[in-house]
């Protein structure tokens, strides 16, 4: 009677019959399984991740922390015949720093991996789920960091400055869910952009999904074609609202929305963060932001870790850990805007 076990192991990779050859099967269909499963959680991270491409990035190869410099404004004047020109006037500088978080982590353990992630439904959940975690913590980083920016007030200061800082847009008691008040802070938060010379690529709506879609289906005010004609939404869709005021329009669940708390800091700090995320976010219902705004330093991207053959053989399973470095911290509050809805 044939070994159903050999059986199984043969097929999967290889047909190889002598211990080696079995040994060497086992492996790769791990090897192969570990692929798979960091190449979907991988692309569940990315098309998760609403923050990472809106914002400044940059990797971290050494040392704890980066630092990003700011410029501010140069002055111009009229030469004197006969005078030297020596490039006196160098615009002020200030300096923000960074500093990397501790390792954020997800993790998952599978039991009897051999016969578990054969089943590829269950390794593509686990594996989504594992992206989709650190996805969110990520946006939530990012997102309560823009928040922060759009309360603050510029590091430059020197003359000609000082530069202009974050802004907040009132959208009225319980407003935050009213399309009109909210196209309208589109509107205004674009003038402010402007007004601050604040590049025109690049700007970015964070909203609510139930925000969005009341922009998609409170159409009494003229939402849906206000900017681009009848393309620009669709009812049976729900979908295609892309752009107010030239601000592209994303939304996400992690944003710092109405966040209930009982004292000043509805959002306290936690053991290994580094930089600071806190805030008082109960009336914060929207951000609108330039790429400027916040800053994200990264030491270790997405990636997955498996536990070797020894701890699978004594546990009879594998951990599983997706893992991610990074820290972030404010950049340009000139390029930061917070939509805040007061509560009746």
């Amino acid at each position: 009677m044939s070994d159903m076990l050999v059986t199984s192991l043969g097929t999967q990779n290889n047909t190889g019959t002598t211990p080696l050859e079995l040994t060497t099967a086992y492996n790769t269909k791990y090897d192969t399984y570990l692929k798979l499963f960091s190449g979907e959680m991988f692309k569940a991270y990315e098309s998760a991740c609403i923050a990472k491409d809106t914002v400044q990035n940059r990797t971290l190869t050494s040392g704890k922390s980066l630092q990003f410099i700011f410029t501010g404004r140069m002055e111009a004047g009229y030469h004197t015949p006969g005078d030297p020109i020596l490039g006196e006037n160098n615009p002020p500088l200030a300096e923000k720093t960074i500093l990397m978080d501790d390792l954020l982590i997800s993790s998952a353990f599978v039991y009897s991996l051999d016969e578990t992630l054969a089943h590829y439904d269950l390794r593509s959940e686990i594996s989504k789920k594992i992206g989709h975690a650190l996805a969110e913590a990520y946006d939530k980083k990012v997102f309560r960091t823009i928040a922060r920016a759009a309360r603050s007030a510029h590091p430059v200061t020197a003359a000609p400055g000082p530069e202009p800082g974050g802004s907040i847009i009132q959208l009225g008691a319980n407003n935050e869910y009213n399309a009109q008040s909210l196209v309208d802070g589109f509107f205004e938060a674009a003038a402010i952009l402007d007004e601050k010379n604040v590049p025109k690529e690049g700007r970015t709506a964070v909203l609510s999904p139930r925000q969005y879609y009341a922009l998609v289906s409170q159409t009494s005010s003229n939402i849906l074609n206000r900017d681009f004609g009848s393309s620009q939404g669709n009812l049976n869709s729900g979908e295609g609202l892309y752009e107010i005021a030239g601000i592209s329009i994303r939304r996400s669940n992690n944003l710092p929305f109405l966040v209930t708390g009982s004292d000043s800091n509805s959002v306290a700090s936690v053991n290994g963060e580094n930089n600071d995320y806190t805030g008082d976010f109960r009336t914060s219902c929207g951000l609108i932001y330039a790429r400027d705004a916040a800053g994200v330093v990264q030491a270790v991207g997405p990636s997955v870790e498996t536990t070797g053959s020894d701890i699978r053989t004594m546990y009879q399973g594998d951990l599983i850990v997706g893992k991610v470095a990074m820290g972030a911290g404010t950049l340009n509050p000139a390029a930061a805007i917070e939509l805040q809805s007061a509560r009746s």
